[in-house]
């Protein structure tokens, strides 16, 4: 007699009970940048909204900021710490290769022996880690997920790169997922495009740095900025079109929009390819946070809910894209 296998289920639905953030100590204006890539505040404002981004002082890495992020989370969801037993984390700054951030900062927040493992999306890293906690929890596979995305990226730009340098900042976002009594979290659309890998990412692998003789610099992001911005005004204008359509919603039913922050003009031409309404509030944490890769989501989600609780169980509309030419799209309900 062949044995049957036993089979896990879960919860029908999810949603996100509450955010947590944790944003880099210094402030860092356009003009502390300028020197360097031989530009003005103007230039930058003009091309990217940004006035000052947030940067972690030396002794902060991407670790300490995900487990602030984390603790908030925990503490404002009301759930134990105890109870969570997922815990994915989105990033491409972890300070070593391995062991992962997810598993340190399970152990931190007090959910250890929380399943963890972390996710390398760029800045899509956060809506892939939503859409994976969303699975495993309807799959019974986990009962209450911790999704962080962290970053300290000033550890991993050159100053003097007038490719993407000025754009970015750390920090790290938390959302803590757990069971629903109705739907909280649509399907994702995602996907990539490694054709185009070249368009934005490292400039170097460790290996070359290492053997390089002195010659290779320490690996620093780069990328095509012309290429990524037609790329993330079209073809990821496509991607939130789709994500509205298969959560079965119109724009106008949207409370909110929380994309990527890359650059506000990005923003700003997304808002208008998707003909929101006025009434639906737009995510610029870029503004005065920078662009964090896979924190920008979460951070921005945080803000938004902390100036705007208004919005508590609206539907959201969140949107990642980045380096490999990553995407993710979900609408979600917010907290």
């Amino acid at each position: 007699m062949t044995a049957t296998l036993k089979q896990a289920t879960g919860p029908q639905f999810t949603r996100i009970l509450a955010y947590g953030a944790a944003r880099g100590e210094i402030a860092v204006p356009n003009e502390d940048l300028i020197g360097p890539i031989d530009s003005s505040d103007e230039w930058i404002r003009q091309r990217t909204g940004i006035i000052t981004r947030t940067r972690a002082v030396e002794e902060t890495d991407a670790i300490d900021l995900a487990a602030d992020a984390a603790a908030e989370a925990i503490e404002k969801s009301g759930v134990a710490a105890s109870d969570v037993d997922l815990v994915i984390v989105a990033t491409i700054s972890n300070p070593k290769q391995t062991p992962s951030v997810s598993a340190i900062v399970a152990d931190r927040v007090g959910a250890n022996p929380a399943a963890a493992y972390d996710v390398n999306a760029a800045c899509a890293g956060y809506a892939y880690a939503i859409a994976q906690a969303d699975a495993l929890i309807r799959a019974g596979a986990a009962h209450y997920a911790l999704v962080i995305g962290t970053e300290k990226l000033s550890d991993v730009v050159d100053p003097a790169d007038r490719s993407i340098s000025f754009l970015l900042g750390d920090g790290a976002g938390a959302a803590l997922i757990g069971p629903s009594e109705t739907p909280g979290i649509a399907p994702a659309v995602w996907g990539s495009d490694g054709s185009k890998a070249d368009a934005v990412g490292m400039n170097h692998t460790l290996t070359e740095y290492r053997d390089g003789g002195g010659d290779i610099p320490w690996p620093t992001l780069r990328q095509e900025g012309p290429t990524v911005f037609r790329w993330a005004v079209w073809e990821m204008a496509k991607v939130a079109r789709e994500a509205l359509e298969v959560a079965g919603i119109e724009a106008s039913d949207l409370a909110a929009f929380i994309p990527h922050q890359a650059n506000m003009r990005i923003i700003d031409e997304f808002a208008k390819q998707l003909k929101l309404p006025e009434t639906t509030v737009i995510a610029r944490d870029i503004e005065t946070t920078g662009n964090t890769s896979a924190a920008s989501i979460p951070l921005a989600s945080h803000r938004l809910m902390s100036e705007h609780p208004e919005l508590s169980g609206g539907l959201a509309l969140q949107i990642g894209f980045g380096a490999g030419l990553v995407f993710a799209a979900q609408v979600v309900v917010l907290p």
